[in-house]
């Protein structure tokens, strides 16, 4: 049996690597060993993250804890190397583009150990985001890549990846949701909230572009004050944004806003039934886009740019950046329903954590 480092850095990392984990137990033929390295952790959401996605608790926990980017990233790379060292993994595998997913590729490469990047090829050709830095240096050191869509292969061709390493094999974010749509119908979160099926928005908000710039997080709750007249906003309301909110003197408008639903940050099957029972959703996430193209919500993504653009170009997704009048004039469009329907993108069926564990075996033989 090969011994496969999975490296889980953020929540987003346990929904892809949960398909993985999956496939690997029912093939039989790879050992699991799952490193969590801390970067974000909330014990209450972690733990639901395990329960609800049926994760086994990790192997490994590096409680890397919060910090800059440069001491975060240094933090994973001292520990994930001694694991390394004493685990003597035949391969690593890393997902999406947290710094944990860079900081393990570097520790793991140095040391001889072949690395498998699953998300690879995501480009939103923007270096001010932390992501986009992750996302090249990764890829420019991997052994293997796995890809979610057409864009990626042919971003992985320009910068010199090796054809016959890159296998499109799907989205493991859509395995895992399409695991979990009809599970999530008995969640109560939308009569917790008050809210019925197409009768909200659903936002979320974090991005350092959005909530870091006080005249851009200003606009923006200019377009929320505006949009949560015609209809309530369901908001779990990342930390860092409400401590902007707060720092910036709006603590007041933002609390005056009736329509506006605030709630703690909720578990995956809450977020799931939110997404899929809302009319539109307001985001500068990256996996929401990929969702709502699945469920066929319209979203508006507040962002210049996307590392998904398939979202945009067969999804429901339309980038129309952190302008308010441009954000309130796109949920007008949806109201009055002139939002385009979107289709489903190649390949996100179910089925690409089998896909991928097919490629490992084969390539550990």
């Amino acid at each position: 049996m090969k011994k496969v480092i999975l490296v889980c850095g953020a929540r987003p990392n346990f929904m892809k690597v949960s398909p993985v984990i999956k496939a690997m137990a029912k093939a039989g033929r790879l050992t699991p060993y799952l490193v969590h390295t801390g970067q974000h952790y909330d014990e209450k959401m972690s733990k639901s993250f395990f329960d609800l996605l049926h994760i086994p608790k990790p192997d490994v926990d590096l409680g890397v804890g919060s910090g800059t980017h440069a001491e975060q990233t240094a933090k994973v790379m001292v520990e994930f190397e001694k694991v390394c060292q004493r685990e003597k993994p035949d391969l690593v595998v890393v997902v999406g583009d947290v710094n944990s997913t860079m900081a393990c590729t570097i520790a793991a490469k140095k040391l001889w150990v072949p690395v498998a990047h699953v998300e690879a090829g995501l480009r939103s050709w923007d270096m001010k985001m932390p992501e986009e830095v992750n996302r090249v240096v990764t890829d420019s050191l991997c052994d293997l890549f796995f890809t979610t869509d057409p864009d990626a292969n042919e971003n992985l061709a320009r910068m010199g990846a090796p054809a016959d390493r890159v296998h499109f094999a799907g989205n493991v974010m859509i395995d895992t949701l399409l695991d979990n749509v009809k599970l999530s119908q008995g969640n109560p979160i939308l009569e917790t909230l008050g809210v019925k099926p197409q009768g909200y928005a659903f936002l979320t908000m974090h991005r350092p572009s959005n909530v870091d710039d006080k005249a851009v997080l200003g606009g923006l709750l200019g377009a929320f004050e505006h949009i949560q007249k015609r209809l309530p906003i369901v908001f779990p309301a990342h930390p860092r944004t409400m401590k902007m909110i707060r720092e910036f003197g709006f603590g007041p408008r933002f609390d005056a806003m009736a329509g506006l639903k605030v709630c703690e940050p909720l578990d995956y099957h809450q977020m799931l039934k939110l997404n899929q029972n809302a009319r539109f959703a307001l985001t500068d996430s990256g996996g929401l886009q990929e969702e709502t193209t699945v469920l066929g919500i319209p979203c508006i993504t507040m962002r210049n740019n996307t590392e998904r653009p398939v979202t945009v170009t067969v999804g429901t997704s339309e980038v129309v950046g952190n302008d308010p009048a441009k954000i309130i004039d796109a949920a007008e469009r949806i109201l009055a329903g002139k939002w385009k329907k979107g289709g489903i993108p190649e390949g996100w069926d179910g089925k690409a954590g089998e896909r991928i564990v097919a490629v490992l075996q084969g390539f550990l033989a």
